[in-house]
């Protein structure tokens, strides 16, 4: 439930594991928004939280409203976003995760690999 940099790489890792969906998603909005805010290059490793019944939490157009707003900071901004997903995730969150460009204005991986991720994260 933190973020740090991968020293000198550019690289940030958001770790939302342990965070009921709203509060995760809260999380992860809130930490791109300021690395867009930093007019920097960066790719991100963003680990989320295992999957809940029924999340609760605001409406999805609250979600969908505040990533519209972000997606030209990352389509400036981000070389990449790897998201480390656990298995049996709701379809919803597989859909958003595994979306790319279209949704989050610059490249997306999925993985169940932390490891993996960061590698990819690297080569961006």
């Amino acid at each position: 439930m933190d973020t740090r940099e991968t020293r000198g790489t550019g690289v940030h890792e958001i770790d939302a594991t342990g965070l009921p969906t709203p509060e995760a998603q809260e999380l992860i909005l809130r930490e791109l928004r300021a690395l867009t805010e930093r007019a920097a290059p960066f790719a991100a490793v963003l680990l989320m939280p295992a999957p809940e019944g029924r999340p609760a939490g605001g409406p999805a157009t609250d979600r969908i409203r505040a990533l519209r707003e972000l997606r030209p900071g990352l389509t400036a901004h981000c070389r990449g976003l790897a998201f480390v997903a656990p298995a049996g995730i709701p379809e919803e969150r597989a859909r958003a995760v595994h979306s790319g460009e279209g949704l989050w204005g610059c490249p997306t991986t999925a993985t169940q690999d932390a490891e993996a991720a960061r590698a990819w994260a690297r080569s961006r």
